[in-house]
């Protein structure tokens, strides 16, 4: 079997400003997709920078922006995933499923950690932007954005 090689971001980042001219390229301290600002934020030192690279190009693909309920979060990264796996076959880069399962891990693992009664350990639900309910204990707490962050979860009382 051959071996392959990833190419560099550097290689990659002029094909991209030429096929997406309505996006914009802008290297950063972290991956990221801002809608607001029609931008993709890349870093450069990262083992599987061009993966992340197309992975934020393909949350703009798909017009990503907002979502009201956690679960919407995970499935518009799942998406952008799929997406991205695809770009990648596009431009000759293979994207192993391993690549796109380990970082959905880490919101999944988010999502879990989110919805878990502080109380009594069962999975909640989400009733609002910030507030989770049990359903085996009838408790209710609110969390933060936690995305990028330590999740922090407050008891609400009733």
């Amino acid at each position: 079997m051959d071996a392959t090689t990833m190419p560099s971001i550097h290689s990659l980042l002029p094909k991209l400003n030429k096929d997406f001219p309505h996006i914009t390229f802008a290297s950063s301290t972290t991956f990221a997709w801002s809608p607001d600002e029609n931008t993709v934020f890349y870093k450069e030192d990262e083992d599987t920078s061009v993966e992340l690279l197309l992975h934020e190009l393909s949350h703009g693909l798909l017009e990503h922006s907002q979502y009201q309920k956690d679960v919407e979060l995970v499935s518009m990264e799942s998406a952008a995933w799929d997406k991205a796996i695809e770009l990648g076959a596009t431009y000759g880069i293979t994207i192993k499923r391993d690549t796109a399962d380990d970082n959905l891990d880490t919101y999944r693992d988010w999502l879990h950690a989110r919805s878990t009664c502080k109380h009594c350990e069962a999975i909640g639900y989400q009733s609002s932007k910030d507030t989770y309910q049990c359903v085996a204990c009838s408790g209710s707490w609110r969390v933060n954005e936690a995305r990028l962050c330590a999740l922090r979860r407050y008891h609400v009382t009733t």
